[in-house]
């Protein structure tokens, strides 16, 4: 319920700010805002409004597989707690993925960034952290397994991040990836030599 409830505000929001670009600036990540202004909400908000129904349905639906399966193993080890956890697993992703370019940009009014793709790059990299051989279909075709997709998808956006400006925001994808990594660690520190073993096959 939890997965389906946020993806569907997410939706939501997103398509009211299809249609309404008052709103849609507004909500979307504005470091010199954040900074100058303090409108420290931009740093969630952005996250649930997005650049068009491409970029919105496939972050929906990355979100939904591998977050039912993270909540899953969220649900086998804590219990009640899963969903306070998985809010708080989704929500730092949005937070970390703006640590860079909150940074880099805080002083250019002109830096525009939208998308929930940081926190759903926290979602599959702790999917891959408690099953690293489950296989992942890069472009929903290409099965890869999940840790050495991991390990390229990380190469790629830190790359990506420091050395091509495009639309893309890379370094959020980077951050959001590696906080979600981190984030069952956090949590326990025991489940550190169960994913080694898992990785190992023992």
């Amino acid at each position: 319920m939890l997965l389906i409830l946020l993806i569907a505000s997410t939706v939501l929001i997103s398509y009211m700010a299809f249609n309404n670009r008052e709103l849609f600036d507004r909500l979307k990540f504005n470091p010199w805002a954040v900074v100058h202004r303090r409108e420290y909400y931009r740093l969630l908000t952005h996250g649930f409004v997005h650049i068009g129904w491409e970029h919105l349905l496939i972050n929906m639906l990355v979100l939904y597989s591998f977050g039912k399966a993270v909540i899953g193993q969220f649900v086998a080890l804590w219990g009640s707690k899963s969903s306070l956890y998985f809010i708080l697993l989704y929500v730092g992703g949005l937070l970390a993925s703006n640590i860079i370019a909150l940074r880099r940009h805080k002083d250019d009014a002109g830096y525009n960034a939208v998308g929930a793709s940081g926190a759903v790059s926290s979602v599959l990299f702790a999917a891959i952290f408690f099953n690293p051989w489950n296989r992942v279909y890069f472009f929903g075709i290409l099965p890869i397994p999940g840790i050495i997709f991991a390990v390229l998808y990380l190469l790629y956006s830190g790359y990506m991040s420091r050395r091509v400006h495009d639309a893309i925001a890379h370094d959020a994808h980077l951050l959001g990836a590696i906080f979600g990594f981190l984030f069952p660690i956090l949590l326990d520190a025991r489940l550190l030599p169960a994913f080694l073993r898992a990785l190992l096959n023992l």
